[in-house]
């Protein structure tokens, strides 16, 4: 197993050699597409190249201290070449298992902007006022990271809460940070209108999909139909007057897109085609329907209580995500956006079950 792993890593060393020879060509220095598409391949595999390097160089430290130590009658200095080798040889385990990691195989959706979509579930204006607080978190989250946030498309409720939000978040590996949201979040508290101090349980549901590129996706004008309308809210300031809200229907899957976000009507169809752009592709990555169905139950769920992903209960302060069944007491400041060591603690399980082989 060791020996095909370093043959792999020996083989990602000698192409990231080449492309770097290949990006000092000036026949390739010319042809700016033609650099930067292979600066873009060096890029992709240079953090592997250049860790297996160090890897073999504290590999033949390791190696000409031991020699040395077989060689010297001196104790003193046989005591400091075998304190080197040992140090090479525990920096060499280090490097091996990061070098496992790295050659993992890549999410190829993990750089891409992402669309996240939040909906109130099971429980009422519970659900859609608890809908409101994670979108709120998400919101807080993106700006500590420089994600960018984009409404295409927000409805509301009068107490405040929301039925559903979408949202395009763009920056630097939006879509790696935020994956693993996607699923039912239940929430445990007692409610403001409740008289009885009983607490009670409500969901919300996230999705979070990866942006698609235009060139991925072909949408033919005879299979969509956009309507224009008047966006609408929760009422008074927030009702918009003109017709500038947009609904595109895809005949063939069915999906429906909406976006009232913007005052201009051009705005507002370029988003919601990025938003359609966007669950098509994760459709067609499904294959089929029910594949697509599966897909985005696996994602969501149904909303209902039972099905979750993380509980957030208000009355112990405890925030709990079940899939790697680990609890923090520290439910005040998560909600506010300090989601940071939960997200890499699925992110280490994630990899851990790479490793595994599940």
């Amino acid at each position: 197993m060791k020996k095909e792993m370093f043959g792999k890593l020996k083989a990602v060393y000698e192409r990231y050699i080449e492309l770097s020879e290949k990006m000092s060509d000036p026949a390739v220095i010319s042809d700016t597409a033609e650099w930067t598409k292979i600066a873009k391949a060096q890029a992709e595999i240079a953090e592997t190249a250049q860790k297996y390097a160090e890897y073999v160089e504290v590999e033949r430290q390791m190696n000409a201290a031991q020699e040395e130590v077989k060689r010297e009658s001196d104790p003193d200095m046989k005591a400091m070449f075998e304190e080197e080798a040992e140090s090479c040889k525990k920096r060499a385990e280090e490097l091996t298992e990061e070098l496992k990691i790295l050659l993992l195989p890549k999410d190829k959706n993990d750089d891409r902007n992402c669309i996240m979509e939040i909906r109130g579930g099971a429980g009422g204006e519970e659900a859609a006022l608890f809908a409101y607080e994670l979108y709120r978190m998400y919101i807080i989250y993106c700006e500590h990271h420089r994600l960018k946030i984009e409404e295409v498309d927000k409805n509301e409720t009068e107490l405040g809460g929301i039925k559903e939000v979408v949202l395009n978040i763009t920056g630097k590996d939006a879509y790696k940070q935020l994956k693993f949201e996607s699923g039912v979040h239940r929430v445990q508290r007692v409610p403001e209108t409740e008289s009885q101090g009983r607490v009670h349980t409500s969901t919300a549901t996230v999705a979070v999909l990866p942006e698609a590129e235009d060139v991925e996706v072909e949408i033919k004008d005879e299979d969509i139909r956009v309507d224009v309308y008047r966006s609408s809210g929760a009422g008074g300031q927030k009702v918009n007057k003109t017709e500038t809200a947009i609904r595109i229907t895809h005949f063939p899957t069915g999906l429906v897109v909406t976006c009232q976000d913007e005052r201009s009507q051009l705005k507002n169809k370029d988003k919601a085609f990025k938003v359609l752009r966007s669950r098509l592709y994760d459709f067609y990555n499904s294959q089929n329907r029910s594949a697509y169905d599966e897909h985005r139950k696996s994602l969501v769920g149904t909303g209902d209580r039972s099905e979750r992903i993380r509980t957030y209960n208000f009355p112990q302060g405890r925030v709990t995500d079940h899939r790697i069944g680990l609890s923090q007491y520290n439910l005040t400041e998560f909600i506010m956006g300090d989601i940071d060591s939960m997200i890499e603690a699925l992110t280490i399980a994630d990899r851990e079950r790479q490793l595994a082989g599940e």
